[in-house]
């Protein structure tokens, strides 16, 4: 039986709808910049792969948990999918893939310089890259599994200094899911008002990581009881595309090489 974190949003739970939603519009925004040899870094269990393949000449999907490979690997025979810890991406060329979309990752690594570095030394001239990240203007609290989160800003100055063209975008939400992540957001001040001292800031992630999935999945839950049927009928078309990363729940963005 699978067992799913609230760091990885399952389409199978219904309080992790409105995450699932806003996950995969990703994907579906990403399809007028898919073309030739892919590669996706971060692919989890699969939430876009069926959005991806039909684009693409060739697909590879990396993502360092072996159980999720092997799960792909016999859902999608023919389909190249491996197990890699990143970065470096060691074992491939430069210039090997047109395009390579990673959403949800970067804010995972450690070294976000080196890994948009090795993107770039992997993309052929002309190629882009497609990635996606949380805002951290609307984080609601500290996540003990994010290396660090962006301001618009920070991720275009340090992408700028690494890719040709930088196109800043982000993945926005109608009425229906700002009224979502406004229940969200006093539901969690709620939770974060016995945190008088503040130790989700001044403990250690690896410390936070068991409470925050506790509390994470306690408060979804909640949500879902609350707030039922519009939790439900959140869909991937209530979380447009916006040109003003600053107005995204996530940032959204392409990353050219030049020809």
């Amino acid at each position: 039986m699978a067992t799913y974190t609230t760091e990885i949003a399952s389409d199978k739970l219904i309080s992790d709808n409105p995450i699932h939603q806003r996950l995969l519009k990703a994907y579906l925004a990403a399809k007028p910049w898919i073309s030739g040899d892919l590669l996706e870094i971060g692919c989890g269990e699969g939430r876009g792969v069926d959005e991806l393949l039909p684009l693409a000449k060739s697909y590879l999907g990396l993502d360092k948990i072996g159980e999720v490979i092997s799960m792909l690997q016999s859902k999608y025979p023919g389909v190249d999918f491996r197990q890699a810890v990143i970065p470096p991406f060691d074992g491939f060329k430069e210039e090997s893939f047109d395009t390579i979309v990673s959403f949800q990752v970067i804010e995972h690594i450690e070294n976000d310089r080196l890994f948009l570095e090795e993107i770039y030394r992997m993309l052929r001239p002309g190629g882009k890259a497609v990635i996606s990240t949380p805002n951290n203007t609307h984080t609601l609290s500290r996540n003990p599994w994010h290396v660090r989160e962006y301001l618009p800003h920070e991720l275009i100055q340090l992408a700028s200094g690494i890719f040709d063209r930088v196109e800043a975008k982000g993945i926005g939400g109608n009425q229906k899911v700002w009224d979502y992540h406004e229940a969200n957001r006093k539901s969690v001040q709620k939770i974060m008002r016995f945190d008088v001292l503040d130790l989700q800031h001044r403990l250690p992630a690896w410390v936070l990581r068991m409470p925050y999935e506790v509390l994470n999945r306690i408060n979804r839950n909640r949500l879902h009881q609350q707030r039922g049927e519009s939790v439900v009928t959140i869909s991937h078309e209530d979380y447009p595309l916006v040109e003003n990363p600053e107005k995204g729940l996530d940032l959204f963005y392409i990353l050219w090489k030049k020809e």
